[in-house]
């Protein structure tokens, strides 16, 4: 739902508009304000399950990584900005991000390790529109986790099923590597994870 604004807004104006304590979750698409669908239980299972996971990873190897309960990342390209379903975040180069420490906000790649979308019925949003914002930002890997098999055709085969596409930057540009059933997640981010495709979309089940 784009909510009732006369003119496009800056990325500024918008984290100043952001109501706080709210209960809705909104993001900036090219300086429109959009309010997002609530999250499903099963979605925001999904979602935890894989923040569980991760956390549990990051203090079993003692990493320098951290998932914050939420933040926004800024656009490089336009007046945008967008709130991930998970986040690992660097605590390394987290303070070369200027807006981090006041606003938790995310104007760096570098300072991410890992950006997870979960698909809603609005699945083009996470295979191509963050997809694009994401590489430009150049963070590193970005899983997609379609665990009710949503997406488009020409992104997880035909037929549709549950698949976990894992992007991984190459070069500035992202490659990709697809999961389903009981193959093992492999992840840059966390290279001893132990996680097939099917444990994470049994979250949402």
């Amino acid at each position: 739902m784009i909510q009732a604004i006369p003119k496009p807004v800056t990325f500024d104006e918008f984290i100043a508009w952001y109501p706080e304590g709210s209960g809705c979750h909104y993001e900036l698409r090219s300086g429109e304000i959009v309010e997002m669908p609530k999250p499903t239980g099963k979605h925001s299972r999904v979602a935890g399950f894989i923040t569980v996971k991760a956390g549990i990873e990051i203090d079993r190897l003692k990493l320098p990584y951290f998932i914050p309960k939420e933040c926004v990342i800024k656009s490089i390209r336009d007046e945008s900005g967008y709130e991930p379903d998970v986040i690992v975040l660097d605590e390394r180069t987290i303070a070369d991000s200027p807006r981090w420490e006041k606003e938790s906000i995310i104007t760096q790649g570098i300072s991410v390790r890992l950006v997870v979308e979960v698909v809603s019925t609005n699945w083009s949003d996470d295979y191509a529109l963050k997809l694009e914002e994401y590489e430009a930002l150049g963070i590193s890997e970005y899983w997609i986790v379609d665990y009710l098999g949503l997406g488009g055709r020409r992104f997880i085969g035909n037929p549709k099923r549950p698949t976990l596409s894992v992007y991984q930057l190459v070069e500035g540009e992202y490659q990709v590597r697809q999961f389903r059933d009981n193959e093992r997640v492999e992840s840059l981010t966390f290279p001893e994870l132990n996680l097939t495709a099917s444990q994470i979309f049994r979250a949402g089940q």
